[in-house]
């Protein structure tokens, strides 16, 4: 009798160990989905800078998974001043007028030298936001 006891007594604290397991790990994936869910959304209009080894500057909104992607991208171009050829001028050109005009570029990790957010405090930044993109 006493056998039959103590088997009930570990069957139902095993019963409730797997029933606590399963409530901590649906937490925990509600709070994984929550932060993940949380930090797209306060990243979503960030815009990134990407230095190519080509020398090949782009500005987009970039993405690192599954692979590097840059959506709304421009090509920063620099280009002599006409007036006087001593300075230089900065231009950003949209990758859609590009002769080629992709929706999204899918960036080689090894042809890239670094790439970074922008602030939002950059001439880049501050000419995109002007433009309202």
């Amino acid at each position: 009798m006493i056998n039959i006891l103590l088997l009930v007594l570990i069957k139902k604290e095993i019963m409730m160990s797997k029933r606590n397991l399963v409530i901590v790990v649906v937490l925990v994936l509600v709070v994984l989905v929550a932060g993940v869910l949380q930090y797209k959304a306060n990243h979503a209009n960030d815009y990134s800078v990407v230095y190519l080894s080509t020398g090949e500057v782009y500005v987009g909104k970039l993405s690192t998974f599954p692979d590097l992607q840059l959506k709304g991208g421009y090509i920063l171009q620099v280009t002599k001043d006409p007036a006087d050829e001593t300075k230089t001028n900065f231009q950003i050109q949209p990758i859609a007028e590009a002769l080629w005009a992709p929706k999204v570029l899918h960036l080689v990790k090894d042809n890239i030298v670094f790439y970074g957010p922008l602030l939002p405090t950059s001439k880049i930044a501050e000419t995109l936001a002007a433009q309202g993109k």
